[in-house]
């Protein structure tokens, strides 16, 4: 390997050209997860045809357990065929990604532990130029960030795909279901174009919501206070968690990358609190008095280590944690920070300080 040779040719500063030799293959392992994403995107797409396929072949069956009097005995036969058949594809094709799937996640537990390995030799102060297209180095986590980049991405691919997507492959059957039963049954056909007629109703909520989610058009409107007011309301229906929202000081307007940080870390700290601390209440301070930005999350869930939140060794695989290292990342490029406090018997409070900039 191109890394073990490196390796062997060292110099007068061989934490230098080690250094090196692991960004460059890093380099290498970034480029290789870029392929195995396209081919993990591709198989999903294949995955989802062959889905849509099997369903509609299982409509088909359904159809004809309504009219299995009328249906000749070798149709049936052949259609149960065509059903185990694309059965059998589909779970080959679902094993495949599975496979697909274990290899970008190998190349990504590579990638951490080189950047590990570099954030050591490092002192565990900066990164390597090299290792950033721009050359940025110091505090910043650059493929830390990467990497949350990354997973967000996945996130949304997921969540597009188990709402968005299947909602859409239902409309299709639905709408084929209808078209069959114009002739022979025109009520039954009525019946499925309002359930359509639900679905589409129900998908477009869903559609706004993910939306706000992304980016709400708001927050560039109105500001931060009303789009936190409003995340909380949407949380709260959403999730069946308790929840308030104080906001302190006059709603003033700050600079858009400001107010777009102090809502993901309010978003960021609620989704965490819910995936992985199970609260049956939260409460946020928004103060926007001063010249820093205080920002209060509270919940009443299960407790975390916070020492592993600033301890410099990345050796934990809590979620909750390194959400919140990442956070913690942000805040201190524009000079914020982070306090934390966690127990079994008060659940955990966050607050976060932002420089208002004025």
């Amino acid at each position: 390997m191109a890394f073990q040779d490196d390796l062997t040719n060292t110099g007068s500063n061989p934490v230098e050209e080690l250094t090196t030799a692991i960004s460059a293959e890093m380099a290498t392992t970034r480029r290789r997860l870029t392929e195995v994403k396209s081919q993990l995107d591709q198989m999903q797409l294949q995955v989802d045809r062959e889905q849509m396929r099997y369903s509609g072949i299982a409509a088909e069956i359904r159809n004809i357990k309504e009219n299995l009097d009328t249906v000749p005995r070798e149709d049936i036969r052949d259609k149960y065929d065509e059903a185990l058949e694309a059965r059998f594809r589909l779970a080959t094709m679902r094993g495949q990604l599975e496979k697909i799937e274990s290899i970008y996640n190998e190349l990504e537990s590579r990638q951490s532990l080189m950047n590990l390995v570099i954030s050591k030799l490092q002192g565990a102060e900066s990164l390597p130029a090299s290792i950033g297209d721009n050359g940025v180095s110091g505090n910043l986590d650059v493929v830390g960030i990467i990497n949350a980049q990354e997973d967000e991405r996945m996130r949304l691919s997921r969540a597009i795909h188990d709402s968005i997507a299947q909602a859409l492959t239902n409309f299709i059957l639905q709408s084929e279901i209808c078209q069959r039963l114009f002739d022979r049954n025109p009520e039954r056909a009525a019946e499925e174009l309002n359930n359509l007629k639900l679905n589409a109703n129900n998908t477009f909520q869903k559609v706004r919501e993910f939306i706000f989610d992304l980016r709400p058009m708001m927050l560039d409107d109105l500001g931060v206070a009303p789009t936190v007011r409003k995340y909380l309301d949407n949380y709260r229906d959403k999730n069946d968690i308790e929840t308030q929202v104080t906001i302190l000081g006059e709603e003033r307007r700050l600079e858009n990358y400001r107010e777009v940080l102090i809502f993901r870390s309010i978003q960021d700290l609620l989704i965490s609190a819910r995936d992985y601390a199970s609260p049956t209440a939260v409460n946020v301070t928004l103060d926007l008095t001063g010249n820093r930005i205080k920002v209060t999350v509270e919940d009443d869930g299960r407790a975390f280590d916070t020492s592993k939140v600033t301890a410099r060794e990345n050796d934990t695989n809590d979620a909750r944690v390194q959400t919140l290292r990442m956070l913690k990342s942000k805040l201190e490029l524009i000079g914020g920070s982070m306090q934390l406090n966690s127990s079994d018997n008060e659940g955990s409070s966050i607050r976060l300080e932002i420089p208002s900039g004025e």
